[in-house]
Parts: C-alpha cells; sequence; structure tokens
C-alpha cells in the first residue's frame, strides 16, 4: 500500500494534471476542467428528502407540493385533448423566446389583483419563476458580487446564487417581514467596504421559509433604501394569491416599476408540471432577459403556455384560487392546532397565507441532527440550515401544511413532538456543545471584510 499518497483519490494535482497515483481511475477524471463556480454547487436538502418523504408510511411535511387533488382535472383533460386537436401544430412547435402573447395579456389580468399595471410587452415567460431568477443573476451578478437577501430565505434562490459565485449576506426577518433599519445598516456597510451590492432579492408574501409577510407599512420604505443604495429589488412572488384572511397585498412592482423585477408563478396558484411562470421588469433589463432565456432555452414550452392560456380563458381560475385558499386555510390552522397540542415547547410563526411555518426547537436542539430520527420515526422536515447561506439557523425547521390532508398533519406532529421530547430528554441528561446564545439576535450585522 502507498501510505505516501495525500491527494484524495479522483483529486488531479495542478503541476501535471494527471490523476494523483498511477493505476488508480478517478471518480471524475474531469474534475480540473470544470468552471470554478460548479464547485459551490451543492444538491438541494430538500430534493434529498424527496426519496424518503415519499415513502407512503412517512407524514412528509417537507416539500411544498402543491394540493392537485382539488383541480378540475377532468375538465383539464378535456381541454388538453382539444388543445392537440385543434392547435397541435402550433402547441408542438418552436415558439416565441419572449413568450405567448395571448399568455402574457391573460397575466396582466392576474398581476392587477396586486396592483400591477403593465404592458403585454413588460412580460417574459419563463419556466417556472426559478429559471427567471437564474436570468436576473446571470445577468447582474459577477463572481464576488453580493446579493442581500432576507434571513432566512428561499433555498432555491441560495442555491442560484451560489452558482454564480455571488456573496449572500442576509438581514433578519420579523413578524412583519425584512427588517428596514437592518436592511439601510447591511447596504451601508457594505458600501462602506467597497462591496457591489447588485441584488436584494426578497419574498414578501407568505415568505418562504418563514411564512410571514412583509407589511404594508414597510414596502415603501424596502423600495426607499433600495432606490437611495442604487440596487435592483428582485420581488419574488409565487404565493401571493392565496391569502387566508384578506385580499392581495399591493405588490412592491406597483410601487416601483423601474427599480423591480417582479418574478411569478403558476406552480402554487395551478400546477407546477407546467413549469411555467413569468418576469415582468423595466425595459433594458426586459429586452436582455428574453435574449438570456433564448440563449438557455430557445423558447419557453408552446405546449404549456397554451394548456396554461386554455385553463384561464375556459375555467374559473380565480374560483380555484378561492378553493385553493379554504383548503390551506384548514390545513395550517390543523398544523397550529397540532402544534400547540403536540410542541408547546417551541415557537412558531402563524401565517396569513401560503404552504410553511417556521418553528423554533427548543433551547438547545439541532434540527438537522435530528433530522434522521425524525425520518426513523416516519416523519419528514426540512432542517432551518437548508435557508441561510452561511450555516446558521440549526435551531429551526421548516414546517410545510400544503399537500398532506389534515389528519395526516395532525399525526406528523404528534410523531414529531415525541421525536423532539426524547432529544430534549437527551440535552438535559447530556449537555450541549456550542448552545446557542438565547439572547443573541438570529442575525448579526454583516462581516464585510
Amino acid at each position: 500500500m502507498d501510505n505516501d499518497r495525500t491527494t484524495p483519490i479522483g483529486q488531479v494535482t495542478p503541476a501535471t494534471g494527471s490523476a494523483a497515483s498511477p493505476g488508480v481511475r478517478p471518480l471524475d477524471p474531469w474534475l480540473s476542467s470544470y468552471a470554478a463556480r460548479t464547485h459551490g454547487m451543492r444538491a438541494s436538502e430538500i430534493r434529498a428528502l424527496f426519496a424518503v418523504a415519499n415513502r407512503p408510511e412517512v407524514v412528509s411535511l417537507a416539500g411544498g407540493m402543491p394540493y392537485l387533488e382539488g383541480l378540475p382535472l377532468q375538465a383539464l383533460a378535456e381541454t388538453a385533448h382539444e388543445l392537440v386537436l385543434r392547435h397541435g401544430t402550433t402547441a408542438l412547435q418552436y415558439g416565441s423566446g419572449q413568450g405567448d402573447q395571448t399568455l402574457r395579456e391573460q397575466i396582466l389580468d392576474i398581476m392587477r389583483l396586486e396592483g400591477i399595471s403593465a404592458h403585454p410587452d413588460d412580460v417574459v415567460i419563463t419556466t417556472g419563476s426559478q429559471q427567471g431568477l437564474d436570468l436576473v443573476t446571470r445577468m447582474f451578478v459577477d463572481a464576488g458580487d453580493v446579493v442581500v437577501a432576507e434571513a432566512p430565505s428561499y433555498v432555491g434562490a441560495l442555491g442560484v446564487f451560489r452558482s454564480y459565485q455571488a456573496d449572500v449576506y442576509h438581514v433578519p426577518l420579523d413578524d412583519a417581514g425584512i427588517i428596514p433599519e437592518a436592511l439601510e445598516e447591511t447596504l451601508t456597510l457594505l458600501r462602506s467596504a467597497g462591496r457591489r451590492v447588485k441584488l436584494i432579492y426578497t419574498v414578501p408574501n407568505f415568505h418562504n421559509p418563514a411564512g410571514v409577510t412583509l407589511s404594508l407599512e414597510r414596502r415603501p420604505r424596502i423600495l426607499e433604501i433600495a432606490r437611495r443604495h442604487g440596487v435592483l429589488l428582485v420581488e419574488d412572488n409565487p404565493y401571493g394569491l392565496l391569502g387566508f384572511e384578506s385580499d392581495p397585498l399591493p405588490a412592491m412592482r406597483s410601487m416601483d416599476d423601474e427599480g423591480v423585477v417582479y418574478l411569478g408563478s403558476f406552480s402554487k396558484t395551478f400546477a407546477p408540471g407546467y413549469r411555467v411562470g413569468w418576469a415582468v421588469a423595466p425595459p433594458g433589463i426586459r429586452e436582455k432577459l428574453v435574449l438570456a432565456s433564448e440563449s438557455a432555452i430557445l423558447c419557453p414550452s408552446n405546449a404549456s403556455q397554451l394548456a396554461i392560456s386554455s385553463y384561464l380563458a375556459k375555467h374559473d381560475w380565480q374560483g380555484q384560487i378561492k378553493a385553493f385558499r379554504e383548503v390551506y386555510r384548514e390545513r395550517r390552522d390543523a398544523m397550529l392546532d397540532a402544534l400547540a397540542e403536540y410542541l408547546p415547547e417551541a415557537t412558531w410563526t402563524v401565517p396569513g397565507g401560503g404552504f410553511y411555518t417556521w418553528v423554533k426547537l427548543p433551547y438547545g436542539l439541532d434540527a438537522r441532527a435530528m433530522l434522521p430520527r425524525a425520518v426513523h420515526a416516519l416523519v419528514a422536515y426540512v432542517a432551518g440550515t437548508a435557508f441561510y447561506a452561511d450555516g446558521q439557523g440549526s435551531e429551526y425547521m421548516r414546517l410545510s401544511y400544503c399537500y398532506p390532508t389534515p389528519e395526516r398533519i395532525r399525526e406528523g406532529v404528534r410523531r414529531l413532538g415525541t421525536v423532539v421530547s426524547e432529544e430534549a430528554d437527551l440535552v438535559k441528561l447530556f449537555g450541549v456543545e456550542g448552545r446557542h446564545d438565547e439572547d443573541a439576535v438570529d442575525q448579526p450585522g454583516p462581516d464585510v471584510s
């Protein structure tokens, strides 16, 4: 055995570009050829849970999967059949890089519910809002640039920012959303340190994962801070129409059409399988979005766009959203009632809509370390560390109530409560290494060195 080998199997030595040890087949012979940005890629903690969480015996409180059984599936099947028979040569053909004109006009009707006044030319159809976020980041962010995001923040966004080698700085949330004073402080410190802040990323409505909503009073303050610092704000809004108690709040885009890129999606209000979203942007950004989209995918799927356009034209889509709201409100209530009964020692947010609540565990517990025991107890969640760029959040978990029935939610939280109780007993018995400071805020001031 070669006891002097110090380079791991599969690693290419910089001096020669060859495998570290002759005769040993590298795990990836192309390792030295990858672009630097690939080394920051990581598997999504949520996607990694799918194989386990989809087992029927496991109650999954992890994934944000909408309740598709509530859709008029028979009517949608008939619409799809008619679409192919009458418009198949169009639906199955290449299309416009900006997206179908009729669908873009229909999207304007949807956005008017949140006060957005736009022209069809302002809209760019994307392959889900995730692609819109990827394109905006690709257009604006160079390696080492800064993106400011809420703490916690959507895990899919963090993956995009990481893939473009952005440095993410978090700004804390409270029950009224991102804190303006903390945003001001962060941007000021970053500017004084000579850092280039390119984007402010926010999920203002029924936040993923925190479940909170940016208050109406704070929205103009956040926009004013972004304008003053010259930073583009990206408003990611898949949940805005899924409120339980009130009409939708005005979108931030409705208050500023020059400093905001708005991202919308049909994944939560209709069906994610079609993979159709959209971006609304100022003219210069819009033109580059179209070019960036064309370079990535040539054009969005005509079949998906025409299917959604037919749905919007022929079905009561607003009535369907109302029905979804009632389903999700019932499940939210089941979740909160179960938490009160089975996890009274924890704390959690009370979402006014959307899919998620954000749970803080009792002092000393680590949600990520506890997850294997939870899965063994046949319940799944997402640990809070998935939603931070810097490794914090171990004392938090995201619980999703959108997919399981109220009965399954209750059973899942009961199982989770048992796991938490057992973990708390172990902490009392053996103590905790690296305890969290109960008096510390969730996000300290930024280190901009």
